[in-house]
């Protein structure tokens, strides 16, 4: 290994990570051998009945296919135009707090793996090592910022500041966190992840509506997501405040119990903006099926948000540039069986209702998968 650019010590850990993993769930596996049991109930747990969270997988998979045949798909291609940039697929690694416990380069690992494969990456604010080391770590790369509030109108603003200082193609408010949930495989055990131990001015996210909306959009030049729009009545008042991007969210069944799936809501979503918009979702997508059925459906983006996390403490960048490997193959496998070459042929047409075949739990899409110590 002596005398390696930096390039080839990259190709070089890549080339292990391929040789490590031949299918998704084996990196779920190793992130589970690597966590201890906390930090891995922070990743598949949800809050209270855990309802919300499966109901995300119930969604994905009550959806089947209407495959098309005798079409020429001797070349498929993945990619798409999104954020100014040519994606290699329509992903986007969604903000996910205290990555830090999964792997000592936090978000800085996430946004440079993000970057090597081509997708987009939307750093959250409750993670390390901050809006301005991320960007650095990726000066070039699609970059997100999503913000928690916490504090007042000149604190939003100056974050905002920040984010376009620093590169960033969008910014993100969360708004479906005014009230911190109760996520009870943490409180039986008296665990506060470290996010929750440094996070203060909560009061300011329970405080937030539209006004902050209608503030960012006149101040400042860049687009506004809003992360955790759940019906078509708020997608319809985000539209009218000239939010760009809807985010289809439930925060992975960590906030309200007893909600929708995400793909549940997302034709909803998509009939109330018309077009006027684009649309993220996200929520237990975890295979590349899961992909092709949410841009089906008529997401423009979709976030990767466990499925991040597990790749991220398996093996860090290697492993999450890895496991886009292996979601691209899927991705292009599944369009090429449904008769297309490219995400633009695709629209409801190709889907259809059906019942589920598995019970839906957090680790579901993965049937080969053996943890035995996994509780659900």
């Amino acid at each position: 290994m002596e005398n390696k650019s930096p390039e080839q010590m990259a190709a070089l850990r890549l080339a292990a990570a391929t040789a490590d993993y031949q299918a998704l769930h084996e990196i779920v596996a190793k992130a589970r051998q690597n966590l201890n049991q906390n930090n891995w109930d922070y990743i598949v747990g949800g809050t209270e009945t855990e309802t919300t969270l499966r109901r995300n997988r119930l969604a994905i998979d009550s959806l089947a296919f209407r495959p098309r045949v005798l079409r020429d798909v001797g070349k498929v291609d993945a990619s798409v135009e999104v954020l100014r940039r040519r994606l290699r697929l329509p992903v986007m690694f969604a903000p996910v707090g205290s990555l830090e416990c999964f792997h000592d380069e936090a978000a800085a690992a996430v946004v440079r793996a993000a970057h090597e494969f081509g997708i987009a990456h939307m750093v959250s604010s409750v993670c390390q090592p901050g809006l301005e080391k991320v960007a650095e770590a990726a000066p070039d790369g699609a970059r997100i910022f999503q913000l928690y509030v916490r504090g007042d109108e000149a604190w939003v603003d100056d974050h905002v500041a920040r984010a376009i200082a620093n590169g960033y193609r969008a910014f993100c408010l969360t708004v479906d966190t005014a009230i911190y949930s109760r996520r009870e495989r943490d409180i039986a055990k008296r665990h506060i992840v470290a996010g929750r131990r440094r996070a203060s001015g909560r009061e300011f996210q329970a405080a937030l509506d539209w006004r902050t909306v209608k503030r960012i959009k006149t101040k400042f030049d860049i687009p506004l997501a809003l992360k955790g729009i759940a019906t078509a009545e708020d997608a319809r008042i985000a539209l009218d405040h000239g939010v760009e991007w809807i985010y289809v969210s439930n925060h992975g069944g960590r906030q309200l119990d007893q909600g929708r799936g995400s793909m549940d809501v997302l034709p909803e979503i998509v009939e109330a903006v018309g077009g006027r918009a684009k649309i993220i979702v996200d929520g237990a997508v975890a295979r590349g099926t899961d992909i092709v059925k949410a841009i089906a459906a008529g997401a423009t983006l979709v976030g990767i948000g466990r499925m991040q996390c597990y790749a991220l403490a398996a093996g860090g960048q290697p492993a999450l540039v890895r496991m886009l490997e292996l979601l691209e193959d899927e991705v292009q496998r599944c369009l090429g069986l449904l008769g297309v070459t490219r995400f633009a042929d695709l629209d409801r047409s190709y889907l259809h209702a059906a019942p589920p075949t598995t019970p839906p739990h957090v680790l579901s899409a993965f049937p080969l998968l053996k943890i035995e110590d996994y509780r659900y």
